[in-house]
């Protein structure tokens, strides 16, 4: 054990210690803003009674990075080797099977497309496909949307849909995706 014997000593060690503790914090390589400074936000997807028997559930973080969000995450109870569209809307409602959530969230006025195209919507996340024992898993880096409060894109309090069928990517505005079987509204961390 060090011990420090003077008052100029004793008031600097524990400035010293925060600033070499605030280097260190600082000196990782991923893409989180100021951990701790940024909260991000969860999504806990419950089923619809849209199908039955409907076994849906799954958990999404949203993660803030420097140019966006990234969003990760398991979705269970799916068909085994199926393909689902799965999209951010634009009310932070699930009632009546998740219609009452309306369409894609689209704040910058984009038609429907896959995730990623030039002018698609914000909401686009890139389809589910789940495997051999119907788990979807995915992390995908958002660049269009954001967990900004009072931010145009600010995707916290819409909510996040698990479609039936998989995105045709073409049929406007939604993209034929069916039912909504999944559905929870984005809160923060």
């Amino acid at each position: 054990m060090i011990q420090i014997t003077s008052r100029a000593a004793r008031i600097a060690a524990p400035a010293a210690l925060a600033l070499l503790l605030g280097a260190c914090a600082g000196s990782g390589t991923g893409m989180r803003m100021g951990a701790g400074s940024a909260p991000g936000a969860t999504a806990m997807l419950a089923p619809t009674a849209a199908i039955t028997p409907n076994p849906t559930t799954g958990m999404v973080t949203f993660t803030p990075m420097e140019h966006g969000v990234r969003v990760a995450g398991e979705v269970r109870g799916l068909v085994p080797g199926s393909e689902h569209g799965f999209h951010i809307h634009e009310k932070g409602d699930c009632g009546n099977n998740g219609e009452a959530a309306g369409g894609h969230f689209n704040p910058a006025g984009g038609v429907h497309g896959k995730y990623g195209a030039a002018g698609s919507h914000a909401g686009e996340l890139p389809s589910l496909v789940a495997d051999s024992s119907g788990v979807a898993r995915f992390r995908v880096d958002a660049h269009s949307i954001s967990l900004t409060d009072g931010a145009a894109n600010n995707v916290v309090g819409r909510a996040l849909v698990v479609h039936r069928d998989k995105d045709d990517f073409v049929s406007q505005p939604s993209g034929n995706s069916g039912p909504r079987i999944a559905c929870t509204v984005i809160a923060k961390s």
